[in-house]
């Protein structure tokens, strides 16, 4: 697969065109609003359940990460840890939440499988690898955490945090055209092991 790096920008709301011109080994740089999600919301939203009032993914971005914040005297939170989870936790539930919610980008690391990969394609949604280990680095992207959702519910990791981010790095591992870099990679490596053994 030809790996052309190029940087493209990308603002909220995300559009499908905007997301359907992106390929595999394309750099992004995100602005505007991204929603976290781990485990509990991917499982309650999967299971039927409804977002808070006044939050829409449609044309956004899930963020599988667990932010680590710290509440301000005047009530107001700064996200001071912002790394991605590992993703594959979400196959279950990420086919469903796209189709369902309209959601065009989903963060994470260590890419996704089939039934998400089935969904970008078919909805116009794309994967996008942020850079582990770089958790208070990416914070620094957080420019304002707007909100906290489920909270109460599920605890500060698990809760949706609405963040405001600002020149987010991230690269397109899998695109809205059914290619996969971690399919290939797995696919290369177990080509190369099969030739050791």
């Amino acid at each position: 697969m030809d790996l052309k790096t190029t940087m493209t920008t990308l603002t909220f709301p995300f559009t499908e065109a905007q997301v359907r011109a992106l390929k595999v080994g394309d750099e992004v740089s995100i602005s505007g609003i991204v929603f976290t999600g781990r485990d509990a919301v991917h499982k309650y939203l999967h299971e039927g359940g409804a977002l808070p009032p006044g939050v829409s993914l449609r044309d956004g971005i899930i963020y599988h990460c667990g932010p680590v914040m710290m509440k301000q005297p005047d009530g107001s939170y700064k996200c001071t840890a912002a790394g991605p989870t590992t993703s594959i936790r979400e196959e279950p539930y990420q086919w469903q939440i796209i189709r369902d919610f309209g959601v065009r980008g989903v963060i994470g690391k260590g890419g996704m499988g089939e039934k998400t990969l089935a969904a970008c394609k078919e909805h116009g949604c794309v994967y996008l690898h942020a850079i582990g280990g770089a958790a208070q680095v990416l914070a620094e992207c957080v420019k304002r955490v707007r909100n906290v959702y489920f909270l109460e519910e599920f605890g500060s990791p698990e809760a949706i945090w609405e963040l405001e981010i600002e020149n987010f790095p991230a690269v397109v591992t899998m695109d809205a055209h059914g290619n996969s870099l971690h399919k290939e990679v797995l696919a290369a490596s177990s080509a190369a092991l099969a030739k050791r053994l």
